[in-house]
């Protein structure tokens, strides 16, 4: 079993055991103020626990269609054992670095709370982007669109929505998570990064 699988599993236990039992979901989401008193397991089990079965179910379905390819990556280059530890690694990574500014911004602030594993799954889409900067996404299941023009227009909204909208998403867990993947990625591969490169200026296809 590769370690995509694993997390989609582990994740959709514990995101229905919490829908079952709220004191445990309380305990294991994204609280900065408890965070703040020591309780630093939730920036982890945060992006284990999701709001419903919609939620889940998008995160999980975005985790599968992309993080087979960037788990395929880190097999290549670090062989199977050391490539699925370096993974699992860099998604856990991907979740307490999306939770850091929230947790800087709210951390006196008792009734902020967040929960999804968006800031990885995130993360995960813009290694992606970062490997094939060319390839293509689908918009609503229909819509082509170049995955590097998709990840600026992302960040761009991220960033505005983080700002300016008012409903209770996690932008800067997706900003964040986002340009994390990118990052980490370029430090553990750094020929990633003129991979990226030759790619971007090269097979521009248009």
């Amino acid at each position: 079993m590769n370690v995509t699988l694993l997390i989609i599993i582990i994740t959709c236990i514990v995101s229905y055991l919490c829908f079952e039992n709220r004191a445990l979901f309380d305990k294991l989401k994204h609280h900065p103020v408890s965070e703040s008193k020591g309780e630093w397991h939730r920036m982890v089990t945060s992006g284990f626990i999701h709001a419903n079965y919609m939620h889940l179910g998008f995160n999980m379905y975005v985790l599968y269609g992309f993080g087979n390819y960037v788990e395929g990556l880190f097999l290549q280059y670090f062989g199977t054992s050391m490539g699925r530890l370096v993974y699992l690694l860099l998604y856990l990574a991907m979740i307490i670095i999306a939770d850091i500014p929230s947790f800087i911004k709210n951390k006196n602030n008792y009734g902020y709370s967040a929960i999804g594993a968006s800031g990885a799954v995130s993360g995960i889409l813009f290694i992606y982007i970062f490997l094939d900067p060319w390839g293509t996404l689908q918009l609503f299941f229909a819509i082509d669109i170049y995955a590097i023009i998709f990840g600026v227009l992302y960040l761009i909204y991220s960033s505005w929505a983080s700002k300016n909208a008012n409903d209770n998403i996690g932008h800067d867990a997706h900003f964040y998570g986002a340009i994390s993947g990118i990052v980490l990625t370029a430090i553990l591969l750094p020929e990633t990064i003129g991979n990226f490169a030759h790619q971007f200026t090269t097979g521009i296809p248009f």
